[in-house]
């Protein structure tokens, strides 16, 4: 009995070996300004691995940007959460999420919206457990459409991922310039994303004879991936809502697309 306990224990011991997530806060900078990321890989895994850049919300990084990325780590890739308000910029209202996201997101120039968000990639690509050769973005919400952005801007990236993010830009030729596939994940009743936002993204894409792929889930509104999402709805009056089975189908979806990206 004792050896069968200790066998068992030896077990134990050497899953938890395999799945040890190590996380990091990590400094670095853009044109001057102090970004503060977060930083997830499995420190049992040997050698370098696929690289996965997140985009945070309009809220900032927070606990739930940061969950995502360890469980991209646990997947076996590592994962670097980019910030791209800069450090101890976070909301804790609608009010402040809209003035820190209208900074970057509106108006007709996202020049440094994709100058922060290809800061953090170098972040990403220049660590030495990072295949530079493997590497994608995914973003919820205003980091959905950051991803985007960021595709657009010609950067080299094997694919992006937007979780319920915003599918417009201000030119719509810079799809030209995407070198890696796309994948859009969208709620089917997303009040921000309309559905002419939906064709005239479908047109962009065609037109520049993108490798592209959008999925809309039915039932499904804002924030649809993330579990505060309906308290947050409430609390600021907002068309926000968590949708389990869009959640789990959607990450589902995203590990699919990963796996075809990243085969060797």
């Amino acid at each position: 009995m004792k050896f069968l306990i200790s066998i068992l224990f030896l077990l134990v011991l050497s899953t938890n070996a395999r799945s040890a997530v190590r996380t990091e806060t990590v400094e670095y900078k853009q044109d001057g300004a102090v970004l503060e990321g977060y930083l997830a890989y499995d420190d049992a895994a040997k050698g370098t691995r696929p690289g996965v850049l997140v985009i945070h919300e309009w809220w900032g990084i927070n606990d739930y940007i940061k969950k995502r990325t360890e469980q991209l780590a646990q997947l076996g890739y590592i994962a670097f959460a980019a910030d791209i308000y800069g450090k101890g910029l976070r909301a804790k209202t609608h009010e402040e999420a809209m003035v820190l996201a209208g900074k970057y997101r509106s108006g007709s120039d996202r020049t440094l919206l994709r100058a922060r968000a290809q800061a953090g990639l170098d972040v990403l690509k220049k660590n030495p457990l990072t295949d530079a050769k493997r590497v994608a973005a995914i973003g919820y919400c205003f980091g959905g459409t950051t991803v985007l952005e960021l595709a657009r801007s010609g950067t080299d990236v094997a694919g992006v991922v937007s979780f319920h993010g915003g599918l417009d830009t201000p030119d719509t030729a810079d799809a030209n310039n995407i070198k890696g596939k796309v994948l859009a994940l969208t709620g089917a009743d997303d009040p921000h994303v309309k559905p002419e936002q939906v064709l005239a993204f479908e047109d962009e894409m065609r037109k520049a004879g993108v490798d592209w792929y959008l999925v809309a889930y039915g039932n499904a509104v804002h924030s649809f991936t993330n579990p505060e999402a309906s308290e947050l709805g409430k609390k600021f009056n907002l068309p926000l809502a968590y949708n389990e089975k869009a959640d789990k189908e959607s990450w589902a979806d995203m590990k699919k697309f990963f796996a075809e990206l990243f085969k060797k």
